[in-house]
């Protein structure tokens, strides 16, 4: 079996629900036939997120007495490819495989240390259905429908994006923010509407975080954390001191959409040219391919993150505008960047608003985004949401807007 750290996953205080301006939480006596809350009347889940290539279980507690949510526990492990190369579904489903049973004991073991029998808190397992990669869903998904049938409790099932944006509205106190969700295989700019998350914008291609992950393939920089992190790290490099170079590449914004395939091939071909110096210096600029016109790995990092996040600013903008709200939210694994958050914030506050932003802990797929979205569809008893077993196949295609948000107002009031 494999080990993991006994370190503390889950640091955060409780975080209250009234700033969130949901509908009031129905008693739980009211779904007696769904579920029931612990002995000490409380509704605990448990998540288990597995769509890409990070496997992580969350556990998530309602407290009715503070009226607060509070992440329990919150372990994951992460399939780190080799350099060079993508996760692939096959090895990525090993990867769950191997580890979801050990998450599984290390979050109930953080989240209830003193207690041989921590299941017996547990109101019900939330997994996420959709979307993501085949082979990684069906892997947590199984472990999932076991722990229902085992220990007699309901299943969620969660759509992976409505996670990441009700995570990061409790997280940070968001009533109703503009969500720029953001990650390896979404990239959509979304607001909340007649009970459902609409979507405003999104790529018309390829995802930002794919697009993030391949270039870093193509210079050579590793996946181990994460390839757009160390794109991340190469564009730092940009100081006053000493100031990167600025490539300019394809800026494809397109009505509310973004492409990034094109910029992906015309920047993967700037690599191919003798200008190019791969993991260069500064005093590498002179001599070869004419001095100035030289660039390195740092000025194409530089340069891609510098284009690619002015598109995902300016069309967060227009929905702000659209939908005449002052705040944003990012989500995914790619909201992480410092330099989009600071983007992001710049622009917000021109209009007069506020960014709600968050660090690795939530932004990076998580279980306990996981349990928290199927925690609000379990208090609100959501019919699509609580599933039979045999409604529990997971789909690669599961969009953001065919949820039904049963846990806001439909209608946008003052503070919904």
């Amino acid at each position: 079996m494999t080990s993991l750290s006994a370190s503390s996953t889950a640091t955060d205080p409780p975080c209250p629900i009234a700033p969130l301006h949901n509908l009031s939480i129905p008693p739980p006596s009211h779904f007696a036939h769904l579920y029931k809350p612990n002995s000490d009347g409380q509704t605990v889940v448990l998540g288990i997120e597995g769509s890409a290539n990070k496997c992580g279980v969350g556990v998530l507690c309602y407290n009715p007495t503070t009226q607060t949510y509070q992440t329990l526990s919150n372990p994951r492990k992460t399939y780190v490819s080799p350099s060079g190369c993508g996760f692939l579904p096959k090895e990525t489903s090993w990867h769950h495989q191997a580890h979801v049973v050990a998450l599984i004991r290390a979050a109930l073991s953080e989240a209830y240390p003193n207690d041989t029998h921590p299941q017996r808190h547990l109101s019900a397992i939330a997994f996420t259905l959709g979307p993501g990669m085949g082979g990684p869903l069906r892997s947590c998904a199984i472990a999932a429908r076991t722990l229902s049938l085992m220990w007699k409790i309901p299943l969620i099932a969660v759509n992976h994006c409505i996670a990441h944006i009700e995570m990061g509205r409790v997280a940070t106190s968001a009533s109703d923010p503009v969500v720029l969700y953001v990650s390896g295989g979404n990239t959509q700019v979304i607001a909340y509407s007649d009970g459902r998350y609409r979507i405003f914008g999104e790529t018309i291609d390829i995802a930002v975080g794919n697009c993030l992950d391949r270039f870093a393939r193509v210079v050579g920089l590793s996946n181990d954390p994460s390839p757009g992190y160390n794109i991340e790290l190469e564009a730092r490099k940009h100081c006053p001191e000493k100031p990167l170079k600025f490539v300019e590449l394809p800026y494809v914004v397109k009505g509310m959409d973004v492409s990034f395939s094109g910029l992906l091939t015309f920047i993967e071909d700037l690599t191919k040219k003798k200008e190019f110096v791969k993991n260069g210096h500064e005093q590498d600029r002179e001599g070869v391919g004419g001095g100035e016109e030289q660039f390195t790995t740092a000025d194409l990092c530089y340069s891609l993150q510098e284009t690619i996040f002015a598109m995902l600013v300016e069309i967060t903008e227009r929905t702000m505008a659209h939908c005449g709200q002052n705040s944003v939210l990012i989500v995914g694994g790619v909201g992480c960047n410092k330099r989009l958050q600071s983007m992001m914030e710049d622009m917000v506050a021109d209009r007069g608003g506020t960014l709600c932003a968050m660090d690795h802990r939530y932004c990076i797929d998580n279980g306990a985004m996981i349990a928290q979205a199927g925690m609000f569809g379990l208090q609100f008893g959501s019919e699509s949401m609580l599933v039979k077993m045999k409604d529990t196949q997971c789909t690669q295609r599961f969009r953001t807007d065919q949820v039904e948000v049963v846990w806001r107002p439909k209608t946008r009031g003052k503070h919904a």
